[in-house]
Protein backbone atom coordinates (compact mmCIF):
# COMPACT_ATOMS: atom_id res chain seq x y z
CA UNK A 1 0.00 0.00 0.00
CA UNK A 2 2.84 2.39 0.87
CA UNK A 3 4.56 1.49 -2.38
CA UNK A 4 1.41 2.42 -4.34
CA UNK A 5 1.06 5.74 -2.49
CA UNK A 6 4.68 6.67 -3.17
CA UNK A 7 4.35 5.57 -6.79
CA UNK A 8 1.50 8.06 -7.25
CA UNK A 9 3.99 10.86 -6.59
CA UNK A 10 6.53 9.76 -9.20
CA UNK A 11 6.95 11.86 -12.34
CA UNK A 12 8.78 11.02 -15.55
CA UNK A 13 9.55 12.37 -18.98
CA UNK A 14 7.78 10.49 -21.76
CA UNK A 15 7.77 9.96 -25.51
CA UNK A 16 4.44 11.81 -25.51
CA UNK A 17 5.62 14.84 -23.50
CA UNK A 18 7.48 17.91 -24.70
CA UNK A 19 11.12 18.07 -23.65
CA UNK A 20 12.96 16.55 -20.73
CA UNK A 21 10.67 17.88 -17.97
CA UNK A 22 9.53 15.06 -15.68
CA UNK A 23 5.82 15.79 -15.50
CA UNK A 24 4.05 12.52 -16.42
CA UNK A 25 2.60 10.43 -13.59
CA UNK A 26 1.82 6.73 -13.78
CA UNK A 27 -1.88 7.63 -13.63
CA UNK A 28 -1.41 10.00 -16.59
CA UNK A 29 0.19 7.14 -18.51
CA UNK A 30 -2.56 4.63 -17.71
CA UNK A 31 -5.18 7.15 -18.79
CA UNK A 32 -3.55 7.34 -22.24
CA UNK A 33 -2.92 3.63 -22.79
CA UNK A 34 -3.97 2.11 -26.10
CA UNK A 35 -6.85 -0.34 -26.29
CA UNK A 36 -5.46 -3.80 -25.64
CA UNK A 37 -2.30 -2.49 -23.97
CA UNK A 38 -1.57 -4.48 -20.84
CA UNK A 39 1.71 -2.98 -19.59
CA UNK A 40 3.33 0.33 -18.69
CA UNK A 41 6.38 0.56 -20.93
CA UNK A 42 9.51 2.36 -19.77
CA UNK A 43 13.18 2.62 -20.57
CA UNK A 44 16.14 3.51 -18.34
CA UNK A 45 19.10 5.47 -19.67
CA UNK A 46 21.89 7.80 -18.57
CA UNK A 47 20.13 10.88 -19.93
CA UNK A 48 17.06 12.20 -21.70
CA UNK A 49 18.61 12.26 -25.19
CA UNK A 50 19.85 8.68 -24.85
CA UNK A 51 16.44 7.48 -23.69
CA UNK A 52 14.42 9.41 -26.28
CA UNK A 53 16.68 8.24 -29.13
CA UNK A 54 17.04 4.61 -28.08
CA UNK A 55 16.48 2.21 -30.97
CA UNK A 56 14.69 -0.11 -28.54
CA UNK A 57 11.69 2.25 -28.71
CA UNK A 58 11.29 2.36 -32.49
CA UNK A 59 8.48 -0.18 -32.89
CA UNK A 60 6.68 1.07 -29.78
CA UNK A 61 6.71 4.63 -31.14
CA UNK A 62 5.69 3.40 -34.60
CA UNK A 63 2.65 1.76 -32.98
CA UNK A 64 1.85 4.93 -31.00
CA UNK A 65 2.66 3.32 -27.63
CA UNK A 66 3.85 5.77 -24.99
CA UNK A 67 7.11 4.99 -23.19
CA UNK A 68 8.22 6.53 -19.89
CA UNK A 69 11.81 7.80 -20.01
CA UNK A 70 13.55 7.03 -16.72
CA UNK A 71 16.81 8.95 -16.68
CA UNK A 72 17.68 9.50 -13.00
CA UNK A 73 20.38 7.27 -11.56
CA UNK A 74 17.99 5.83 -8.99
CA UNK A 75 15.35 4.89 -11.59
CA UNK A 76 17.01 1.60 -12.53
CA UNK A 77 16.97 0.55 -8.89
CA UNK A 78 13.44 1.86 -8.34
CA UNK A 79 12.02 0.03 -11.36
CA UNK A 80 13.33 -3.24 -9.96
CA UNK A 81 11.07 -2.80 -6.93
CA UNK A 82 8.05 -1.25 -8.61
CA UNK A 83 6.94 -4.10 -10.85
CA UNK A 84 3.23 -3.17 -10.99
CA UNK A 85 1.01 -0.13 -10.59
CA UNK A 86 -2.75 0.25 -10.91
CA UNK A 87 -3.08 -3.38 -11.96
CA UNK A 88 -0.63 -2.86 -14.84
CA UNK A 89 2.82 -4.45 -14.99
CA UNK A 90 5.80 -2.20 -15.67
CA UNK A 91 7.77 -3.53 -18.63
CA UNK A 92 11.30 -2.47 -19.59
CA UNK A 93 11.37 -1.80 -23.35
CA UNK A 94 14.90 -3.19 -23.52
CA UNK A 95 14.13 -6.57 -21.97
CA UNK A 96 12.39 -9.72 -23.15
CA UNK A 97 9.46 -9.95 -25.57
CA UNK A 98 7.42 -6.74 -25.82
CA UNK A 99 4.37 -8.61 -27.24
CA UNK A 100 3.95 -5.97 -29.92
CA UNK A 101 1.59 -8.17 -31.93
CA UNK A 102 -1.11 -7.20 -29.40
CA UNK A 103 -0.51 -3.50 -30.10
CA UNK A 104 -0.57 -3.41 -33.88
CA UNK A 105 2.91 -4.77 -34.52
CA UNK A 106 3.80 -7.71 -36.75
CA UNK A 107 1.82 -10.88 -36.04
CA UNK A 108 3.49 -14.03 -34.75
CA UNK A 109 3.21 -15.53 -38.24
CA UNK A 110 4.81 -12.46 -39.86
CA UNK A 111 7.63 -12.53 -37.32
CA UNK A 112 8.21 -16.22 -38.00
CA UNK A 113 8.48 -15.55 -41.74
CA UNK A 114 10.93 -12.69 -41.15
CA UNK A 115 13.04 -14.87 -38.86
CA UNK A 116 13.12 -17.70 -41.39
CA UNK A 117 14.17 -15.33 -44.19
CA UNK A 118 16.97 -13.95 -42.00
CA UNK A 119 18.36 -17.29 -40.79
CA UNK A 120 21.44 -16.92 -43.00
CA UNK A 121 22.54 -13.50 -41.77
CA UNK A 122 21.75 -14.42 -38.15
CA UNK A 123 24.03 -17.47 -38.40
CA UNK A 124 26.70 -15.38 -40.13
CA UNK A 125 26.64 -12.85 -37.30
CA UNK A 126 26.77 -15.56 -34.65
CA UNK A 127 29.80 -17.10 -36.35
CA UNK A 128 31.59 -13.76 -36.78
CA UNK A 129 30.88 -12.43 -33.29
CA UNK A 130 31.40 -15.73 -31.48
CA UNK A 131 31.88 -15.37 -27.73
CA UNK A 132 31.32 -11.60 -27.82
CA UNK A 133 27.54 -12.12 -27.69
CA UNK A 134 25.13 -14.44 -25.91
CA UNK A 135 22.80 -14.60 -28.90
CA UNK A 136 21.81 -12.91 -32.17
CA UNK A 137 18.10 -12.53 -32.95
CA UNK A 138 15.78 -10.87 -35.43
CA UNK A 139 14.26 -7.85 -33.68
CA UNK A 140 10.61 -6.94 -33.30
CA UNK A 141 11.70 -3.63 -31.72
CA UNK A 142 13.55 -2.05 -34.64
CA UNK A 143 12.08 -0.17 -37.58
CA UNK A 144 14.88 2.25 -38.58
CA UNK A 145 18.12 1.18 -36.88
CA UNK A 146 20.25 -1.80 -37.95
CA UNK A 147 20.73 -3.33 -34.50
CA UNK A 148 20.27 -2.92 -30.76
CA UNK A 149 21.39 -4.55 -27.54
CA UNK A 150 18.71 -6.16 -25.36
CA UNK A 151 18.57 -8.15 -22.15
CA UNK A 152 16.60 -11.15 -21.03
CA UNK A 153 13.69 -10.50 -18.68
CA UNK A 154 15.61 -11.11 -15.44
CA UNK A 155 19.03 -9.70 -16.39
CA UNK A 156 20.41 -6.77 -14.42
CA UNK A 157 19.99 -3.56 -16.42
CA UNK A 158 23.05 -2.01 -18.06
CA UNK A 159 22.58 1.27 -16.18
CA UNK A 160 22.45 -0.64 -12.88
CA UNK A 161 25.61 -2.55 -13.82
CA UNK A 162 27.41 0.74 -14.44
CA UNK A 163 26.05 2.24 -11.20
CA UNK A 164 27.32 -0.70 -9.12
CA UNK A 165 30.73 -0.62 -10.82
CA UNK A 166 31.04 3.10 -10.08
CA UNK A 167 30.24 2.30 -6.44
CA UNK A 168 33.17 -0.12 -6.38
CA UNK A 169 31.12 -3.30 -6.41
CA UNK A 170 32.14 -6.29 -8.47
CA UNK A 171 29.61 -6.97 -11.22
CA UNK A 172 29.60 -9.98 -13.50
CA UNK A 173 28.57 -8.42 -16.78
CA UNK A 174 26.34 -10.66 -18.88
CA UNK A 175 27.15 -10.97 -22.57
CA UNK A 176 24.91 -8.83 -24.77
CA UNK A 177 22.07 -10.14 -26.92
CA UNK A 178 22.23 -8.50 -30.34
CA UNK A 179 18.93 -7.93 -32.12
CA UNK A 180 19.07 -7.04 -35.81
CA UNK A 181 16.80 -5.43 -38.39
CA UNK A 182 17.14 -7.61 -41.54
CA UNK A 183 15.58 -4.86 -43.69
CA UNK A 184 18.34 -2.35 -42.90
CA UNK A 185 20.92 -1.61 -45.60
CA UNK A 186 23.90 -2.36 -43.31
CA UNK A 187 22.53 -5.78 -42.39
CA UNK A 188 21.80 -6.51 -46.05
CA UNK A 189 25.33 -5.43 -46.93
CA UNK A 190 26.74 -7.81 -44.32
CA UNK A 191 24.53 -10.62 -45.60
CA UNK A 192 25.91 -10.21 -49.11
CA UNK A 193 29.54 -9.49 -48.15
CA UNK A 194 31.84 -12.22 -49.50
CA UNK A 195 35.10 -10.72 -48.19
CA UNK A 196 35.75 -12.27 -44.76
CA UNK A 197 37.65 -9.28 -43.34
CA UNK A 198 35.00 -6.75 -44.40
CA UNK A 199 32.22 -9.02 -43.11
CA UNK A 200 33.96 -9.20 -39.73
CA UNK A 201 34.38 -5.42 -39.65
CA UNK A 202 30.68 -4.95 -40.43
CA UNK A 203 29.61 -7.42 -37.74
CA UNK A 204 31.80 -5.76 -35.11
CA UNK A 205 30.59 -2.33 -36.22
CA UNK A 206 26.94 -3.36 -35.69
CA UNK A 207 27.76 -4.65 -32.21
CA UNK A 208 29.90 -1.65 -31.24
CA UNK A 209 27.30 0.87 -32.41
CA UNK A 210 24.53 -0.94 -30.54
CA UNK A 211 26.64 -0.94 -27.37
CA UNK A 212 27.53 2.74 -27.71
CA UNK A 213 23.84 3.61 -27.95
CA UNK A 214 23.30 1.87 -24.60
CA UNK A 215 26.16 3.77 -22.94
CA UNK A 216 28.53 0.79 -22.90
CA UNK A 217 32.21 1.79 -23.01
CA UNK A 218 33.99 0.02 -25.87
CA UNK A 219 36.96 -2.15 -24.90
CA UNK A 220 38.98 -0.90 -27.89
CA UNK A 221 37.77 2.50 -29.19
CA UNK A 222 40.78 2.79 -31.52
CA UNK A 223 39.82 -0.44 -33.29
CA UNK A 224 36.25 0.84 -33.66
CA UNK A 225 37.44 4.07 -35.30
CA UNK A 226 39.75 2.08 -37.58
CA UNK A 227 36.85 -0.14 -38.69
CA UNK A 228 34.60 2.85 -39.37
CA UNK A 229 37.30 4.57 -41.41
CA UNK A 230 38.09 1.40 -43.35
CA UNK A 231 34.43 0.86 -44.26
CA UNK A 232 33.90 4.51 -45.19
CA UNK A 233 36.84 4.43 -47.58
CA UNK A 234 36.22 0.93 -48.98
Amino acid sequence: ANKERIAKLLRFASTKSDGAAQTVSLDDYIGRMKAGQEAIYYITADGYAAAKGSPQLEALKANDVEVLLMVDRIDEWMSGYLSEYGGKKLRNAGKGDLELDKLGGASAEQRKQTEQAAEGVVKKLKDLLGERVRDVRVSARLTDSPACIVLDEHDMGLAMQRLLKQAGQEVTASKPILEINPAHALVKRLDGEADAARATDLALLLLDQAQLLEGVALEDPAAYVHRVNALLTA
